[in-house]
């Protein structure tokens, strides 16, 4: 078929054809899918996040969170810290607020909660995935990692626990998942060690190592992978050390990790 035959076949398609196409995450290997291209009333903007020293964007399908993956942060919560096996929760794409390298960003102070809280969490960022993948093998699935915070209304997630309802409320809403750019493996390797903190108004109040993690990255990517079909562009939020806290209007939040550049975000 001739250029010019495929267009006008496509063309008389419209938007009601169903056309077979591909996906690629920047940098990695192309996935075939099944795309149904029909028409829709109105358009739903992609969430992306920038990756450093790219001019392409990572594009976001899943955003998966560990809980409880600090000893000492499980035991503030009222949880056993031993290796019991490892839960998680997902947040919507639209959840993400990017934070630029060097800028303090405004970020909204949410409704409905009085007890707002902070959580700094290094993020893996996958450009490839599956089923059932073994540890050993986790780690080549992830593209890049970047600095973000599980923000929390965690007067609303605790009443619904104390109700033994889903907590989503006090997890997934608006902007609750602050994120600087994706920094490519290919530029600062993988990271099973370094120092991770938090600092509000110039005080620290989270300071750990990653290497405390009770499960390193390759163990969530593989616990996740037995539950779900990992895929690129899923991010995974990998647990925050001890002593979260509440912020108000006005505090700024500082998150650094080694190797890479801090994070500052404004509660207003």
């Amino acid at each position: 078929m001739s250029s010019t035959t495929r267009r006008d076949v496509l063309k008389s398609l419209g938007t009601a054809g169903v056309i077979g196409t591909s996906a690629a995450v920047a940098g990695c290997a192309t996935v075939n899918v099944h795309v149904e291209a029909r028409a829709t009333p109105f358009h739903v903007p992609a969430t992306t996040i920038p990756i450093v020293g790219s001019a392409q964007t990572f594009p976001v399908r899943r955003i998966y969170c560990i809980g409880r993956n600090y000893a000492a942060h499980a035991r503030e919560m009222g949880s056993d810290p031993t290796r019991e096996p490892p839960f998680f929760f997902q947040k919507p794409t639209d959840a993400i607020q990017f934070v630029p390298i060097g800028k303090t960003v405004d970020h909204p102070y949410p409704p409905l909660t009085k007890n707002y809280h902070y959580e700094i969490e290094l993020v893996a960022a996958l450009h490839s995935g599956g089923r059932d993948i073994s540890v050993a093998d986790a780690l080549k699935h992830v593209y890049g990692y970047a600095l973000g915070l599980d923000m929390t209304r965690r007067d609303l997630q605790r009443g619904m626990g104390d109700q033994k309802k889903p907590w989503e409320i006090g997890k997934s809403f608006d902007k609750s998942a602050p994120i600087g750019p994706i920094h490519r493996v290919a530029d600062v390797g993988h990271f099973t060690e370094g120092s991770i903190q938090l600092l509000v108004n110039g005080v620290v109040k989270q300071s750990a190592d990653l290497k405390q993690m009770i499960w390193s990255v390759a163990e969530q990517i593989s616990k996740l992978s037995e539950a779900f079909e990992l895929m690129p562009g899923d991010i995974i939020y990998s647990g925050t050390p001890e002593n979260v806290g509440p912020v108000v209007r006005g505090d700024v939040m500082l998150g650094k990790l080694s190797k890479l550049p801090d994070i500052s975000v404004k509660v207003v």
